[in-house]
């Protein structure tokens, strides 16, 4: 039997436990939705602290339903640190997604933009040693014990579906969201989630929401967002 949805009236609070999974640097607790039975997907949204709309879409299609999805494991957000300083970074200026143990990390300053227009020269760091901050660790444990085979990363703002390949669940993003589809972003990213993926057989899916505001985002997207995560 599909997951009923809420009625507007009852979508105003969160109304599921959220399970620890780790900390963040700064000891926020690291939470999770776990799956209501086995889990054949992992959703994580904020990795990257300003792209905090990611976690409001999340939050508002899980509200929409009446119980957890029953194969899909949800993390709202991956870098509370990040996001309630409004930064990219993690509280030690450790951009998380430069962060996976890869095969390409590498200890440097990576390059990001501060708005969408500006050039990529606003210096971050990968840490001190591939999966040094704690929210990667976190993260990293979170996926083995789980068994992850299949995970979607919430972005913004690019507006497109990135994976390797067009896979069955990149293209069911590609119906859910009406982007389109490509390899990559146009710029190496070595130490990301998606190379860390690529590495460990997991087939990953990013998103990468429109540069619109959060109210239009959840307007065109929660609906239909809710209704994969309650069919997957």
């Amino acid at each position: 039997m599909m997951i009923p949805f809420r009625s507007p009236a009852e979508q105003g609070i969160f109304p599921f436990e959220l399970l620890e999974y780790g900390r963040s640097v700064e000891g926020i607790p690291l939470r999770y939705l776990p799956a209501e039975k086995e889990t054949q997907l992992l959703i994580f949204a904020t990795i990257h602290g300003e792209e905090s709309e990611t976690t409001f879409l999340l939050s508002r299609a899980l509200r929409m339903l009446s119980s957890p999805p029953p194969h899909v494991a949800c993390i709202l957000c991956a870098n509370p640190d990040g996001m309630l300083r409004g930064t990219r970074a993690n509280s030690r200026g450790v951009d998380l997604n430069r962060n996976f143990p890869t095969a390409n990390w590498k200890k440097e300053k990576t390059l990001s933009r501060l708005v969408l227009e500006a050039p990529r020269i606003t210096e971050l760091s990968t840490g001190e040693f591939a999966e040094s901050e704690s929210e990667t660790q976190a993260l990293v444990q979170l996926i083995q014990k789980l068994h992850v085979k299949k995970a979607v990363a919430l972005h913004a703002p690019f507006g497109l579906i990135d994976s390797d390949s067009k896979t069955e669940l990149a293209c069911e993003m590609e119906r859910v969201f009406s982007l389109p589809w490509q390899a990559g972003v146009g710029y190496p990213t070595p130490g990301s989630f998606g190379t860390f993926a690529r590495e460990n057989q997991i087939d990953c899916v990013t998103v990468e929401l429109p540069r619109e505001a959060s109210e239009i985002l959840i307007t065109q997207y929660a609906e239909k967002f809710a209704d994969f995560l309650r069919r997957f």
